[in-house]
């Protein structure tokens, strides 16, 4: 495919705020994926260079939250290993799958998820810690399940993410942003070595959003840090009201 001038001006941008709402709460593929889309880039290829330019945001946000002690590795690294086999069959599924019937359920599911995030105060104030076992079993299925989400789909992995290792996992807001981030960065790499297999990896354009996707991602994991669970919900909320947004427009306009 033949990339133009333009094609980076309009991703490039773009694809640094997804890398800044990314490392604050998850869900810059809400903001990238459109990016991909709005400069004429197929579907496919939208999915698999968006994972080149994400891999490349997330391993910084990682770094950063490790470097800050926010990654519990006993949790963050077994659910890493799931991960791989979720994203693995996600992705693989993405390249034959029509995602329509997704979209319609994530659709279905979204406005429950945004009473949840309004009313669940474990952003705040942490619920009391499980034991590490049965912390490490939900952490392990919810990092199946999002890497399966992830490598079919991907906007919003991140933020429901850390919704589901705080709400349900019981994870503290801190260690639940490294974990998510291990994940997180677990699934763009798999998933992306898949697409690389397939072919539909414009890697110009994805090393040069990966770039902008990084500076995103620093000025991110800062905001985190000096502002903490305040800052975290309502971004949470307004990612959703984005994904609902453009799974409204991908499924009825």
């Amino acid at each position: 495919m033949h990339l133009t001038p333009l094609t980076f001006f309009i991703v490039c941008p773009l694809v640094f705020l997804a890398g800044l709402v990314d490392a604050v709460a998850g869900g810059g593929g809400l903001i990238s994926i459109p990016a991909y889309l709005f400069a004429g880039l197929p579907v496919h290829t939208v999915i698999g260079t968006n994972k080149l330019s994400s891999a490349m945001g997330t391993t910084l946000a990682t770094y950063r939250y490790g470097k800050s002690g926010f990654i519990h590795w006993r949790i963050a690294a077994p659910c890493a290993v799931f991960a791989v086999f979720g994203s693995s069959l996600g992705a693989n599924l993405s390249l034959s799958v029509d995602a329509t019937s997704i979209k319609y359920i994530m659709l279905i599911l979204l406005p429950f998820l945004a009473v949840y995030v309004l009313r669940n105060k474990s952003l705040e104030h942490p619920k009391a810690p499980f034991s590490y076992r049965r912390t490490l079993v939900l952490c392990l299925l919810i990092a199946l399940t999002a890497g399966v989400y992830d490598g079919f789909y991907g906007p919003g992995t991140g933020t429901f993410l850390m919704l589901l290792l705080t709400g349900l996992a019981h994870v503290s807001l801190n260690e639940s942003a490294g974990t998510t981030k291990v994940i997180n960065l677990t699934t763009n790499i798999t998933s992306l070595v898949v697409f690389l297999h397939g072919g539909v990896v414009l890697l110009p354009l994805g090393l040069a959003a990966g770039a902008f996707n990084i500076a995103g991602s620093y000025l991110g994991t800062r905001l985190f840090t000096s502002k903490g669970a305040a800052f975290v919900k309502p971004i949470i909320c307004i990612v959703l009201l984005l994904f609902a947004a453009r799974l409204c427009s991908e499924l009825f306009f």
